[in-house]
């Protein structure tokens, strides 16, 4: 009885200090351009060791970058959004060439106000990242910008 109850003890405590790893930060901020026109700007902070993809990668590749941005009927989205340069290698895990970032990627949209005042966008990032050995799943995060 003593051996069960250490081992459900062990399995308590290794799940209570287990690490989730996350290993990309997320953070906006937004650039007039004109009165009517300004940039909504999405930096990924992502750790040594980990790469975050492109938005565009080939078919049967890792899940790419995407951004959706919620409409609110007080701007209008131009054009797609952009993103850094990036690194395009051989992926050893994918066996195919991927574009992809490392330490830092920024993302930038541009947008034209059809309302004056203060108000905010939401937008879902969904994006996957992987190290030399494993990748993490498709993950989503929600992010703000404030017009002002």
């Amino acid at each position: 009885m003593k051996k069960l109850g250490l081992i459900i003890a062990l399995v308590i405590s290794t799940n209570v200090f287990a690490q989730i790893l996350d290993p990309v930060k997320w953070t906006t901020s937004v650039n007039m351009i004109s009165d009517t026109e300004y940039e909504l700007v999405t930096t990924a902070s992502i750790d040594d060791e980990w790469h975050l993809y492109s938005q565009t990668v080939p078919d049967d590749g890792p899940i790419p970058t995407s951004f959706v941005y919620e409409g609110n009927g007080k701007y209008l989205k131009k054009g797609n959004t952009k993103e850094d340069q990036g690194h395009t290698i051989d992926d050893p895990v994918f066996g195919m060439k991927i574009k992809y970032f490392g330490n830092k990627a920024i993302f930038k949209q541009s947008i034209k106000l059809k309302a004056k005042g203060v108000f905010v966008i939401n937008a879902v990032v969904e994006y996957m990242v992987c190290n030399d050995t494993q990748c993490l799943p498709p993950t989503e995060v929600d992010l703000a910008f404030e017009i002002k």
